[in-house]
C-alpha cells in the first residue's frame, strides 16, 4: 500500500482497485511451493500496476529504492544538492525528479525557506528559472506550471500574398466581374469601378513530431504547445511518428487540453517505441504532402534524428519534403548540449535539407522558435558547420 502511494505521488495513475488486485496477485503467486523471490515481486507488481510502457522507468527506480537499494538511494540523495539550471545531466545519471519529490517531500518543505531567500538574493524569479529548466528534469509541479505557461504561447507566422483577390478600395487591379454586377444595380448608367488586391493569409503549418522513447519528455510538452496553436488558428496539421505515422489533427482540436491529450493517447499505438524516420517521412510524402503542403506551407520537424534504420532512404525523403514546402525547420532537443556533433547517420542525412535548426528542450527554446518564425520566411539552408 505504501509503495502504491509512492507511485501515485510520482505521477502514476494507480487507484485502490489496482492496489487490491496487486495484493491478490502476490497472494496467488506465493501460493506455490517455493517462496517469492525479488524478481517475482517485481514482475507481479509491474504486471498489475503499470498500464503503459513509458511508466516503467519510474516504476523501476521506485522499486529499487523502496526495497532498499543503497547505491540508487545515494544517487537520489545527490539530487537534493543545489543544481545549476540550464545544463542537463548525463543520460546515465538522470533520475526522475517526480520520484525525488515523492520520496523527499518533507525535506523539500524544510528547505523551502532557504531556497526562497537564495533566489531573492540572486534576483531570479521562479518563472525565469522555470523558463530555463529542461523539460526532462522538471518535477510534477514544475511540469504543471510549465503547461500553464505553454498554453499562453502563440506562434506568429508572417502573412503572405496569395493568388486570390478580395475587394479593396485602394487596390491596383479592377475586378471586372464585380464591376459589372454593381453596374446592374444602377441600370447601367453609371459604372463604378470595383478594385481588388491580393488576399494575405497566414501560411499553413504542418508539424511532424517524433514520439519515440528518447523523445518522450519533450514530445509530451510540445504536444501541449501544439494544442494551444491548433485552437488559436486555422490550417494547422499535426502528425506524430515512431514506427508508423499517425494524424492527430482532429484530436488536438478539442478545447479541453485534458480531453485532447486523452484522445491523442488513444489514437497513438506506437508511443515510446522505436524510430523509423525515413519510413514515416516516406508515408507522409506519398499520402499527405499534396493535401496539407499547399499554399506555401511551413513544416516543423521535431526529432532527435536517431533513426533505427541508420538513415536508410532518409536523405531522399527529406529532399522531397523540403521541395514540397516553403520553409522547413528542424527542432532537435540534442542541441541543448554545447558539444553536439552530427555523428549519427540520420542527422547527417537530414541537415543538408533544413532551413532552420533550433533546440526544443525548455520554454525559452519555444520563445526563440516563435521569434525565428515571426520574420520573413525566406529559403535559406542551414549553413552552420557541425563536426
Amino acid at each position: 500500500m505504501h509503495f502504491a502511494r509512492l507511485l501515485r505521488a510520482a505521477g502514476l495513475r494507480i487507484g485502490p482497485d489496482r492496489v487490491v488486485d496487486c495484493v491478490k496477485a502476490l497472494e496467488m503467486a506465493g501460493a506455490c511451493e517455493f517462496p517469492l523471490r525479488r524478481e517475482d515481486w517485481y514482475w507481479t507488481m509491474s504486471a498489475v500496476l503499470l498500464s503503459r510502457n513509458e511508466q516503467r522507468p519510474i516504476f523501476d527506480q521506485a522499486f529499487r529504492i523502496f526495497w532498499r537499494d543503497p547505491k540508487l538511494a545515494e544517487r537520489m540523495m545527490q539530487l537534493m544538492l543545489p543544481q545549476a539550471y540550464g545544463r542537463a545531466p548525463k543520460p546515465e545519471e538522470q533520475q526522475s525528479q517526480r520520484l525525488t519529490d515523492a520520496l523527499f517531500s518533507q525535506k523539500q518543505q524544510e528547505a523551502k525557506t532557504e531556497k526562497v531567500e537564495l533566489e531573492a538574493r540572486l534576483t531570479f524569479s521562479s518563472r525565469e528559472v522555470l523558463q530555463r529548466m529542461d523539460f526532462d528534469t522538471m518535477s510534477a509541479a514544475e511540469l504543471a506550471e510549465a503547461k500553464k505557461l505553454i498554453a499562453e504561447l502563440r506562434l506568429p507566422l508572417p502573412v503572405i500574398k496569395t493568388r486570390r483577390f478580395h475587394v479593396e478600395r485602394n487596390g491596383r487591379r479592377i475586378d471586372l466581374r464585380k464591376t459589372l454586377r454593381e453596374s446592374l444595380r444602377g441600370g447601367g448608367d453609371v459604372i463604378p469601378l470595383v478594385r481588388a488586391a491580393p488576399r494575405e493569409l497566414h501560411p499553413p503549418l504542418v508539424v511532424l513530431c517524433d514520439i519515440s522513447g528518447s523523445m518522450n519528455p519533450y514530445s509530451r510538452m510540445f504536444l501541449h504547445f501544439l494544442h494551444a496553436i491548433t485552437n488559436d488558428r486555422d490550417r494547422v496539421s499535426v502528425f506524430v511518428f515512431g514506427t508508423r505515422l499517425t494524424n492527430i489533427t482532429r484530436q488536438l482540436r478539442h478545447r479541453d487540453v485534458d480531453v485532447a491529450m486523452a484522445r491523442v493517447a488513444e489514437a497513438i499505438k506506437d508511443w515510446s517505441g522505436g524510430t523509423r524516420i525515413g519510413a514515416s517521412l516516406r508515408e507522409f510524402n506519398w499520402r499527405w504532402s499534396r493535401r496539407v503542403l499547399g499554399q506555401n506551407a511551413c513544416v516543423l520537424l521535431v526529432s532527435d534524428g536517431l533513426d533505427r534504420e541508420a538513415g536508410e532512404g532518409l536523405g531522399d525523403e527529406m529532399e522531397r519534403l523540403a521541395k514540397s514546402c516553403r520553409y522547413l525547420a528542424w527542432l532537435n532537443p540534442l542541441l541543448r548540449y554545447e558539444k553536439f556533433e552530427a555523428r549519427p547517420a540520420g542527422v547527417r542525412a537530414m541537415l543538408p535539407h533544413v532551413d532552420l535548426f533550433l533546440p526544443v528542450h525548455n520554454l525559452d527554446s519555444l520563445l526563440d522558435l516563435a521569434k525565428a518564425l515571426s520574420g520573413p520566411m525566406t529559403r535559406q539552408q542551414e549553413t552552420r558547420a557541425w563536426k
